[in-house]
């Protein structure tokens, strides 16, 4: 019997919903300590909850509130090195998608693309001075380690997975001002639905 899918009022942002967990992660970046670029493996936690439809003026948004959290490997249980909340919203007039996040490093941003409401993959870019889709950053990144670009692909996987893969683009004072990106991605798996009579 094929799969009966509702109205799925959440277009892309449906398969969002619920508590998820990654140990696949790996990091990409410059770390200050020992003066190198290195790879780091992580563990994440993540859950993606639905928030009420947000009115402005003729503007309909439909979205999920999140936070993601992750932890080096062997530091599970230690401080996280990672920390996000934000929002995940979808215009369903206009099949804009966007990340509304802020991160613990004093990082806030809009990122968006286009989805339409059964999209399998979910992409977000944002770009310093975009008036609709940039980056804000503290004035010691500014200095140091400038953002330059965003970009993140969010991919439904048939096995009921979610991987995502991002890019950001930065200026590092400590390579002498040149460009590097720093990457992450991990693919998690749902542990916990937000309606659990529902058959997996």
């Amino acid at each position: 019997m094929a799969k009966i899918l509702g109205p799925q009022r959440l277009g892309p942002l449906t398969p969002l919903v619920g508590d998820w967990e990654g140990n696949v992660g790996v990091d990409l970046s410059y770390h200050n300590d020992d003066d190198e670029t290195a790879q780091t493996s992580y563990f994440e936690k993540a859950w993606f909850h639905p928030i009420p439809v947000t009115k402005n003026g003729k503007q309909s948004l439909e979205g999920l509130n999140y936070k993601m959290t992750a932890w080096r490997h062997g530091e599970e249980a230690m401080d996280p090195f990672h920390d996000e909340v934000g929002y995940l919203l979808w215009e369903p007039a206009t099949k804009q998608v966007m990340r509304v996040v802020v991160f613990g490093r004093g990082i806030a941003m809009i990122a968006g693309g286009t989805a339409k409401p059964r999209d399998k993959s979910l992409r977000f870019k944002a770009t310093p001075g975009d008036p609709n889709y940039g980056i804000l950053q503290n004035k010691y990144l500014s200095e140091r380690a400038e953002l330059k670009g965003f970009d993140c692909t969010f991919k439904f996987n048939e096995d009921g997975t979610l991987h995502y893969a991002q890019t950001l683009v930065l200026k590092l004072a400590a390579l002498g001002g040149k460009e590097m990106k720093h990457t992450d991605e991990n693919t998690l798996h749902l542990v916990n639905r937000l309606h659990p009579s529902e058959e997996a």
